[in-house]
Order: C-alpha cells, then sequence, then structure tokens
C-alpha cells in the first residue's frame, strides 16, 4: 500500500471518529489500572455489558493494591456474569506483581508488559496508546478485519504472513503522536460499521477507496 493510501484512509477514518466515536468511561480516563480492568473485561465480551461491571468492580478495588490484597472467591463472584472466568485470577495476579515489583504502577514498555502473565500484545499496546499516550498498534478482531478489508491483505489474519502484515499496518497507519485517537477509531469503526455480518458499506465514509463492498457486491 502506498503513503497516500495510507494518509488517505488516516484522514477519512480520523474524521468518522471526530463525529462519531463512542463516549465509554474508560475513555474518560488516563489511569493505566482502570484501562487494564477494562480491556481484560472487553475480551470476548460485548461493551454493554462490561460497561455496569466496570464501574462496580472499580469500585470494590478501585487501585492495584486493593485488588491485591481481595479475596480471590470474592473477586471472581463480583466478576460474573461476564463469563471466561479465568480472567479475574488472571487480573489479580497481574496486581499482585504490579505491587510487588512495580510499587503499584503498571510499566509503560511492550517488553515489560508482555513479560505479565496475562497481557499479550495487544492488551500490552491498548495500555501504551490508551494509558500512556504512546504510538503503539493494536490488532483485536474488529481492527484486523478493517485493514484487512480495506487494505486487500490476503490470508488466514490469525497465522503468517498475513498476521505479520497486519501488525505492521496496525504500526503504519498510525499517524504520529495520535496513537490514542487513531486506536480507538479503529475499535469503533469496526464495531459499528465494517462489522464482520452485514457491514454498513452503502454508509461507510471509506466505500469510495475500499474494494471490499465492490468486491462483495459480485459474489
Amino acid at each position: 500500500m502506498s503513503r497516500k493510501q495510507i494518509q488517505t484512509f488516516q484522514r477519512m477514518l480520523l474524521k468518522w471518529y471526530a463525529l462519531n466515536g463512542r463516549d465509554l468511561p474508560w475513555r474518560r480516563t488516563k489511569d493505566p489500572y482502570h484501562i487494564l480492568v477494562s480491556e481484560i473485561m472487553l475480551h470476548q465480551t460485548q461493551v454493554d455489558r462490561v460497561v455496569p461491571k466496570y464501574h462496580e468492580f472499580l469500585e470494590a478495588y478501585p487501585t492495584f493494591e486493593a485488588l491485591a490484597a481481595a479475596p480471590k472467591k470474592e473477586v471472581k463472584q463480583l466478576w460474573r456474569p461476564l463469563g471466561y472466568n479465568f480472567r479475574p485470577g488472571r487480573l489479580q495476579q497481574i496486581a499482585k506483581l504490579v505491587v510487588k515489583k512495580y510499587n503499584g504502577r503498571l510499566p509503560n514498555t511492550l517488553e515489560e508488559l508482555m513479560a505479565l502473565r496475562g497481557i499479550g500484545r495487544y492488551t500490552a499496546g491498548a495500555i501504551l496508546s490508551f494509558a500512556y499516550h504512546k504510538d503503539a498498534p493494536i490488532l483485536d478482531t474488529n481492527v484486523r478485519r478493517v485493514l484487512q478489508r480495506y487494505f486487500q491483505i490476503q490470508g488466514d489474519p490469525m497465522r503468517e504472513p498475513a498476521k505479520k502484515q497486519l501488525w505492521h499496518l496496525a504500526e503504519r497507519v498510525i499517524p504520529p503522536g495520535q496513537a490514542y485517537t487513531m486506536n480507538q477509531a479503529l475499535l469503533d469503526f469496526g464495531a459499528t460499521v465494517c462489522t464482520a455480518r452485514k457491514p454498513s458499506c452503502q454508509e461507510c465514509p471509506l466505500n469510495r477507496n475500499c474494494p471490499y463492498p465492490r468486491k462483495s457486491s459480485k459474489d
């Protein structure tokens, strides 16, 4: 993909986000702990189910120290009914390690974050860009879908070489100093417009330059 193609994508997507970005509670904070909680909760879980539990969880455990010291059974009970019940235990393990090793402050490098069990590359990128405003890429299901369709990345997105291409592309589409906004835009766009089933191609602001709707219309 050319530099011009990247720049057009950036401009159009950021313009769309400025008008259509969702107002979500974890976007009103820069607290790394709060952002970590939201990211762990959002794994495989719809936003509308996470919002009330996010508030409830942070009211009970407002800091890494509070979560680390809480009874494990109590934490698991409060997590319900979000599902994937291994997640609260994993989050509490992270909290304990952060308190012990980092004095209650989540590290701000990719290597240190990914060394914490339960934090993968996507979550690390989310923390770096949303909490620390570093130019770190993210690549979840929504972002992957948007990039693969628009830039015509071939192959299984979960396997090499397509996976490597998509991570590289996720980094390239970030305008310098704007990772926070661009990553949020990608997430919202994939969740509300460029959806897996029945994407809103006719109303999509990228439609004119995107090969996906033209290709799908022939199928």
